[in-house]
């Protein structure tokens, strides 16, 4: 277990010596300064352990549950009265996002290899359960490796990348008359934010798929069905490849449905679930890696056990915490061990909370109000410094 010494160490230590931006000694933010190891072992040995049996009940719990609230939706239209046909189908959509959810988390934990100890199971699993919610399996499954790789860095990290002052379009800081902000009189009204909430809830995990918004600004047309761009290595071109084919595979059988069933009987059964799951997918990413008192490191600072600090835990109450399969409660630890399957982390955490002290990081604000801090309060970060934080 890491030492108080070890994980309170000043902000001037243990940085190759160089020099931190005021911001950190501003916010009175320390560095940490623990090993990998000292967290590990911190953790009892069984909670790394991969059950394959275990992980299948799993997928078995979710199959079953999405499969019942199918069949109990296909009676809602059959119900004679109209204002109750109303309220079941959001009921329906609401519910089967949720759940949809908890099969894109045993999906995305096979990407890293968690669900079990064979290769050719977490991916085989991964694939099929990623390509039946549109998700180009191997694609994703590379850029989120990067992502874990290099979480909280400015210029490596994958995935809901800080703006800059420049890239935001403000003036140099000692010429901005309100540093700080807000910067943005439009982002202080309602509905502007509300609009603004709806388009990257709706289209920004799509967009992020095919066009990596959010993401690094690499060249030419970054996206996860373009085997050719700098996210991938050459060889990963026909798995990038495959997945793509597999996603092709499932939105012509979805589009056979609608031929077969009709449009609207595809839009109401896949559709707008699968839409509430991309909505689950960006919120509780967004939140995790987003959040006023967080900074974001560069090259000076950066180091992955540091890097993995900058996670947030945040509960959504116990059914979506449960139905979620905890991805969003114990995310600390998953970014310092993916490889541990979702049953083990709640354990894992405890430890990990303890052996972390200060720097665990947990806000179980309900989720509406925290996401409207964390939207109002991070816009962007400075263009220079080795530790940034979020301004608005």
């Amino acid at each position: 277990m890491a030492t108080q010494r070890n994980v309170t160490s000043k902000p001037t230590e243990d940085v190759n010596n160089k020099a931190i931006i005021d911001e950190a000694i501003e916010r009175n933010w320390e560095i940490p300064n623990f090993t990998i190891k000292e967290i590990r072992d911190a953790i009892p040995a069984h909670c790394f352990r991969r059950d394959t049996f275990r992980s299948f009940t799993h997928v078995l719990h979710d199959i079953v549950i999405m499969a019942v609230l199918f069949v109990g939706a296909s009676y809602i239209d059959s119900i004679p009265n109209t204002w109750a046909r109303i309220a079941l189908w959001p009921l329906y959509w609401i519910a089967q996002g949720i759940v949809g959810t908890g099969v894109w988390v045993i999906g995305h934990e096979c990407g890293h290899q968690a669900f079990s100890p064979s290769k050719t199971i977490n991916n085989s699993v991964g694939f099929v359960l990623h390509t039946a919610l549109l998700v180009p399996y191997h694609s994703w499954r590379f850029s989120h490796s990067k992502h874990h790789k290099a979480t909280g860095h400015m210029s490596k990290d994958q995935v809901f990348v800080p703006t800059t002052r420049k890239e935001y379009g403000l003036p140099a800081r000692e010429q901005d008359p309100v540093t700080d902000g807000p910067h943005d009189a439009l982002d202080e009204a309602p509905l502007i934010v509300l609009y603004r909430m709806f388009l990257m809830f709706t289209f920004g995990w799509p967009l992020y798929i095919f066009t990596n918004v959010s993401g690094q600004k690499y060249p030419g047309w970054a996206s996860h069905f373009n085997p050719k761009c700098a996210i991938y290595e050459e060889n990963q071109f026909w798995d990038v490849i495959s997945s793509a084919i597999g996603v092709a595979g499932m939105v012509g059988l979805l589009a056979y449905c609608g031929q077969v069933f009709g449009s609207v009987a595809v839009i109401k059964y896949y559709v707008i679930p699968y839409l509430n799951v991309n909505f689950w997918l960006v919120l509780i990413t967004y939140l995790q890696h987003t959040d006023p008192k967080l900074p974001h490191y560069r090259d000076n600072v950066w180091n992955f056990q540091r890097g993995a600090a900058l996670t947030v835990d945040r509960s959504y109450g116990f059914l979506l915490d449960y139905f979620h399969h905890h991805i969003s409660d114990t995310h600390v630890a998953h970014h310092f061990f993916s490889t541990m399957p979702h049953y083990h982390a709640e354990e894992a955490t405890v430890h990990i909370k303890k052996a972390l002290g200060k720097h665990y990081q947990c806000d179980n604000t309900a989720f509406p109000i925290a996401l409207w801090k964390v939207w109002k309060s991070c816009r962007f970060v400075e263009d220079d410094g080795d530790v940034v934080f979020f301004k608005n």
